[in-house]
């Protein structure tokens, strides 16, 4: 059980973007993670999840690494959904849950969310990439905005944390097993109100995790909030899916759930809303 950790956002930013090097995706940064491989190392990975996930070529060791470094697909199925169906996040509490790159969380940023929390199961991953990338696109406005309205793509490493901080003051970031997470949240002093929205993509790969992701949804989720997941149909050789996660989900009688949303392209994929009975 990976114990659940609150991540300190360091009072100089420019520090958290030192030696990133930065790629753009749908206009978002997010750190080259093809760089970090080679340059992430020590005390940046105390878990060693980098050396692990390369020298084993995997994007999932079960338990030690939970697959953060990768932006997964659903990722920017869930964020083209975001964009076709105008969802709000203006005044919204939003969880980006097994965040990784934290893109849905950054996305829930500039739409005026009034509060995103983010968590991964590895640290490494929050201090690494998540934290990076909050910082890049939602301080660096100033940095990336010149760059979009030029013709040439943005720099691939935002010079300094520009711009202002305080969309800092909106966000938290939590490493840790969901569970932890959730007690962490639950019984900390400080004022915690649940989440309007949970956003989570890919994270129902593996059917022994359900329980612990059904209860954290349960603890964290608002009595009329929604959960937004992004799953494939079918994960082949781990065993999850998402009409497997869904016929669990109506087996513990907490939740409806709703198909919103079909991807056919390459491995089908599916969104799924979810709401309080």
């Amino acid at each position: 059980m990976k114990a659940a950790k609150e991540h300190i956002i360091p009072g100089d930013l420019n520090k958290v973007l030192e030696n990133k090097v930065m790629e753009t995706v749908l206009d978002l940064y997010h750190v080259k993670v093809s760089v970090l491989e080679t340059t992430c190392s020590g005390d940046a990975d105390s878990e060693g999840i980098v050396s692990k996930s390369v020298s084993s070529h995997s994007d999932l060791i079960p338990g030690v690494y939970e697959g953060g470094l990768k932006i997964w697909e659903c990722t920017f199925d869930l964020m083209d959904y975001f964009s076709e169906a105008e969802i709000q996040f203006t005044n919204k509490t939003v969880l980006d849950l097994g965040c990784g790159a934290g893109l849905l969380g950054i996305v829930a940023l500039k739409g005026k969310a009034e509060r995103v929390h983010f968590q991964d199961y590895n640290s490494t991953v929050i201090e690494e990439i998540t934290l990076p990338n909050v910082v890049a696109n939602c301080v660096n406005e100033g940095t990336s905005g010149k760059d979009r309205k030029a013709s040439k793509p943005p720099a691939k490493r935002p010079k300094k944390a520009e711009g202002s901080p305080d969309v800092l003051t909106k966000c938290r970031f939590f490493s840790g097993e969901w569970s932890q997470v959730s007690q962490l949240l639950l019984g900390s002093n400080k004022p915690f109100s649940k989440y309007d929205i949970i956003l989570t993509s890919e994270t129902i790969y593996n059917p022994d995790n359900y329980s612990a992701l059904h209860d954290t949804l349960a603890q964290l989720l608002d009595r009329n909030g929604r959960v937004y997941l992004g799953s494939k149909v079918h994960y082949f050789g781990v065993g999850g899916g998402i009409y497997l996660f869904q016929k669990f989900i109506e087996e513990r009688n907490v939740f409806r759930t709703t198909i919103i949303k079909t991807i056919d392209q390459g491995l089908q994929r599916c969104i799924m809303e979810m709401a309080f009975k």
